[in-house]
């Protein structure tokens, strides 16, 4: 029985590491906590430019992390944080970080939130609902370079840990995409939109390699009747 029960337990873990395809899926995270995250893999270490994209439903007022990208030389190395005033969000690229401002954002609401970073430039761009913010100079001249360590639901102060509870992402997550280049306006929009875009060449929501860590819930779309 012991040998049965441990087997389970291996295969259940293995299943959600590498669980592939999860269109029509969310990530729920239902609680505050200092452990629940989504740790995603990437074979990608070495990135000039970045675009994230993601849907997010919250209704936190507080600080919270969106997506955390962190290497050993750089926990911020690029970070979506949104701030707890309203339309307040500061974004993060090689340790370095800028604000965006007079974003509009409701509680309560599925969002499509993307952002843009060029190391050549060091211009990042944030973009809601297929809205653009003003462009912020935050790092330029170097790449991110690996190893690379992505989570979802908490900010990393250290690489691959440092959680603090009161950062951390309560609500429902999908449709996680990175390209390593910055996307144009229309393909952002394309999006944002729900219109045909070309998925991430760093992480793909259909080809999704990640491990869940504590509580947290991979569940189908809820559709709203019409």
């Amino acid at each position: 029985m012991l040998l049965i029960t441990s087997f389970s337990i291996c295969i259940i873990h293995m299943f959600l590491y590498f669980f592939k395809d999860l269109a029509n899926k969310i990530f729920t995270f239902p609680q505050q906590t200092n452990t629940a995250h989504v740790r995603v893999t990437t074979s990608r270490q070495d990135l000039k430019a970045v675009t994230v994209c993601f849907r997010s439903f919250t209704d936190l007022n507080r600080d919270h992390s969106l997506f955390s990208l962190a290497t050993p030389s750089a926990d911020n190395n690029f970070l979506i944080f949104k701030k707890a005033a309203n339309g307040l969000f500061e974004l993060w690229a090689r340790g370095k970080s800028n604000t965006v401002e007079g974003i509009a954002y409701k509680l309560n609401t599925w969002h499509s939130i993307c952002s843009t970073w060029n190391a050549t430039s060091g211009l990042v761009q944030l973009w809601v609902d297929g809205v653009p913010s003003s462009r912020k100079f935050t790092s330029s001249g170097s790449n991110i370079n690996g190893p690379i360590i992505i989570v979802l639901g908490q900010d990393q102060d250290t690489h691959g840990g440092g959680f603090d509870i009161n950062q951390s992402f309560v609500g429902m997550m999908s449709d996680v995409h990175m390209w390593d280049r910055t996307l144009s306006s229309c393909e952002i929009q394309n999006y944002s939109n729900n219109l045909s875009f070309t998925a991430g060449n760093v992480l793909n929501w259909y080809a999704f390699e990640f491990q869940t860590v504590g509580r947290v819930l991979i569940e189908n779309k809820q559709e709203l009747c019409q």
